[in-house]
């Protein structure tokens, strides 16, 4: 519940325990008035409107003490006539605090107090449900910090784990380019070996295999050929003359034909 009322030429609008400042009034600090120009009363919903004050409304007030306005300057000239007035002036004002509106049987005052029980019951009420809340946060986010370095480990395996490049050399070796120099290492050893003139090396090649079948056949005629006695027939079926005539000393010694490889 509310009020408008009147007082020293001015309105104001009061509830119960306002303090307001109004014009000076002949009353004494700690004293109670009752101000009965009231032009407006609403409660709630309801609101009644005076022509021009309010019947059977009031409103009781106590006066706190007396004190002064802010100063205001009046300032006086007149032109060309080198005259100049300044005056300042704070207005005696009286502090009242509104203790009760009264209408139509009902107080504002009673309508408080019996409002402030139920005020205290809706602040405690909302005070264990802020405690409650707080408390399931808490929990919530307790519960959370645990399960979060459980998930913890999988996030860090998911990353794969970077490579050396000493680790990364023998997986080079393995590709296609590595397996072509590979197969190619005997036949570049062999160049090699030719071009350093080295005979068992050079006896190793397909014309040095032919020159030794063939060795045996040329030897065979030139002794049927020749008129030596039996003795040397029996000579040459020795083991030693078998043996020197597989002998690759016996056959002429061929080198092998060169190639563009060998250049």
């Amino acid at each position: 519940m509310y009020a408008v009322i009147e007082t020293g030429g001015k309105q104001y609008r009061v509830e119960v325990g306002t303090e307001l400042e109004v014009e000076l009034l002949d009353v004494e600090p700690g004293q109670n008035i009752t101000l009965d120009r009231v032009l407006l009363v609403v409660d709630g919903a309801e609101a009644n409107v005076g022509t021009p004050i309010v019947d059977g409304a009031a409103v009781e007030a106590e006066v706190v003490g007396a004190t002064r306005g802010e100063k205001v300057i009046a300032f006086k000239y007149r032109p060309k006539a080198r005259r100049r007035v300044k005056k300042g002036h704070r207005q005696d004002l009286t502090v009242l605090r509104i203790a009760d509106i009264r209408f139509g049987g009902k107080s504002a005052a009673e309508t408080e107090k019996r409002a402030v029980p139920a005020k205290a019951d809706e602040k405690k009420r909302l005070e264990e449900a802020a405690a409650r809340q707080a408390a399931e946060d808490a929990a919530l986010a307790a519960k959370l910090n645990v399960v979060a370095p459980e998930a913890a480990p999988d996030e860090e395996a998911a990353p794969a784990p970077r490579k050396s490049r000493a680790k990364a050399a023998p997986e080079a070796a393995e590709t296609p380019e590595a397996d072509e120099v590979a197969e190619a290492a005997p036949a570049v050893a062999a160049l090699e070996a030719d071009a350093s003139g080295e005979t068992p090396e050079a006896a190793e090649t397909p014309e040095a295999d032919e020159v030794a079948e063939a060795a045996p056949a040329v030897a065979a005629p030139e002794a049927d050929a020749s008129d030596e006695t039996p003795e040397a027939d029996a000579s040459d079926e020795t083991p030693e003359a078998d043996a020197s005539d597989e002998t690759p000393e016996a056959a002429p010694k061929k080198r092998a034909a060169r190639t563009k490889k060998d250049d």
